[in-house]
């Protein structure tokens, strides 16, 4: 009998993904306001980005330039287009359609250079991805209602999706309500970027402080992610209606998981954190119900599941997304042992795993980890189908003296990686794309510097504000060119 062959499918969605703001700069430019990514500095590994409601002439605030691809954006696709891309996932960002966040009417010129994106897109074959809300909330719902924390918010959201649904319908058929929706519950920074809860000590506060010393209590923060999860349901619900033709879907930020020893302590504590992380969101936004130990924890801590309407379990039910679609950078171990070695990741760390190397910023690198995540996504939710829609190996690229960079190390990520997107093909997963992050050079949300570089594209901006944004392919350029020509087949 022939081996079976795996090959990605037809149609694979092969491509890259980005932020607003995290890419796009102009962010005070034709209308917008200003959103909640507008008013964190710029940190590094060692310095922490820092947080303050009043934006200080004397610090660096990384997402008002970023790297300009507000201006760029015709030579940006232009290159992902000569990449191959099939797909381009980006945030539109809310503030730049509603300045204020619930102003009567949109602000047209922000949906016109959508519009212009989409167009240019389009003509390069490449299919957009839109996150409606990737950490840029606008300022003004936050100073106004506190963000998420009030039922108004989810008004002003579902008119927001409403009035991006409406005017792309017939350019857009893939859609994400919020990114890595979970970050809510993870710190209170998370709480922040993605719902723009801030509690009355960190609202109070003239100077920046560290953004690791915000604190929003577990109350506001499931109240919020709640109000979170009814604006989702409407928006999904309302966006169908649209167009019926709508793929809507959730995004969640996965971390592997595992037990760090066979302790069976270690075993149930790793399957707690694993249902709290990652299964909690997934199962309000999938199946459309809370699941049963998600009461059991808001008990545990003391929560008051007021705010967990007859209506509102209503809303969520009938407001399921109809596909899943996740970030994966690396994994951790969990333990009930306090002595154990630490290691930091993309918003939570854990304990070190032995097994796994090191990325330069210290999160380990596991691409069996990610064919781990995508089995256990599929055993979950197996009526629908998924999508990685950010991977990537963040670095500290340097061009030589021929001007010619060399990101071996990045080539060699994704290569481990694309492999095990393909394995778990073969172990019956239903994937539909693959977005690495980021396609360009882009400030990094977790240290806000441009130090840490992802992109296939390196971009002439630097942490001191300096360059002219001037763009260039690196290595990966190619070699990612060459994976997608050959539909996943040609790593090397």
């Amino acid at each position: 009998m022939e081996k079976n062959i795996i090959k990605f499918p037809e149609n694979f969605l092969w491509g890259g993904a980005t932020a607003a703001n995290q890419c796009e700069g102009a962010y005070l430019e034709d209308g917008k306001g200003l959103s909640v990514s507008d008013f964190v500095t710029g940190g590094s590994r060692d310095i922490p980005r820092k947080f303050c409601t009043e934006i200080k002439e004397e610090y660096f605030y990384p997402s008002h330039m970023a790297v300009d691809h507000y201006h760029h954006f015709k030579e940006d696709v232009a290159l992902f287009g000569e990449m191959g891309f099939k797909c381009y996932r980006l945030s539109i960002n809310w503030a730049r359609i509603f300045p204020n966040g619930d102003d009567e009417e949109p602000n047209e010129a922000g949906l016109k250079y959508y519009d212009d994106l989409f167009d240019e897109l389009h003509k390069y074959g490449i299919e957009p991805l839109v996150t409606l809300s990737h950490y840029e909330m606008p300022w003004k719902l936050t100073e106004k209602y506190n963000g998420f924390q009030s039922r108004k918010t989810i008004d002003c959201f579902v008119k927001y999706a409403v009035t991006c649904f409406k005017r792309y319908k017939d350019k857009v058929k893939y859609w994400l309500t919020f990114n890595e929706i979970n970050v809510t519950t993870q710190t209170s920074y998370g709480t922040y970027i993605s719902a723009g809860v801030l509690s009355e000590t960190d609202r109070a506060k003239k100077e920046p402080f560290p953004i690791d010393e915000m604190y929003v209590s577990s109350q506001m923060t499931y109240e919020a992610l709640h109000h979170q999860f009814v604006a989702s349901a409407l928006a999904v619900q309302e966006g169908l209606k649209i167009n019926p033709d709508f793929l809507i879907g959730c995004m969640i930020c996965r971390i592997g998981l595992y037990p760090h020893t066979p302790n069976p302590k270690d075993v149930l504590a790793c399957q707690k954190k694993e249902h709290l992380t990652h299964d909690l969101c997934g199962d309000v936004m999938v199946r459309g119900e809370y699941p049963s130990f998600a009461y059991s924890y808001f008990r545990e801590i003391g929560i008051n599941t007021d705010f967990i309407t007859e209506e509102d379990k209503k809303i969520l039910r009938e407001g399921t997304v109809n596909f899943y679609t996740f970030s994966y950078y690396m994994s951790n171990c969990v333990t009930v042992d306090p002595t154990v070695e630490k290691v930091g990741g993309n918003m939570v760390g854990g304990a070190r795993n032995p097994y796994l190397r090191m990325s330069e910023w210290g999160w380990q690198t596991d691409p069996d980890g990610l064919r781990y995540v995508l089995n256990l996504i599929h055993d979950r939710y197996p009526h629908i189908p998924l999508m990685v829609v950010e991977n990537g190996l963040g670095g500290n690229d340097q061009a030589d003296e021929a001007g010619n960079i060399h990101d071996e190390a990045r080539i060699e990520y994704l290569r481990e990686h694309i492999t095990c997107l393909k394995q778990a093909i073969g172990d019956g997963v239903p994937l539909i794309g693959y977005t690495s992050w980021g396609p360009l050079d882009l400030v990094s949300v977790s240290t806000g510097e441009m130090h840490k570089r992802y992109g296939y594209i390196f971009v002439e901006r630097y942490d001191d504000g300096t360059g002219d944004f001037a763009r260039h392919r690196k290595d990966s350029f190619a070699w990612y060119q060459k994976v997608i020509a050959s539909n996943g087949e040609d790593l090397l």
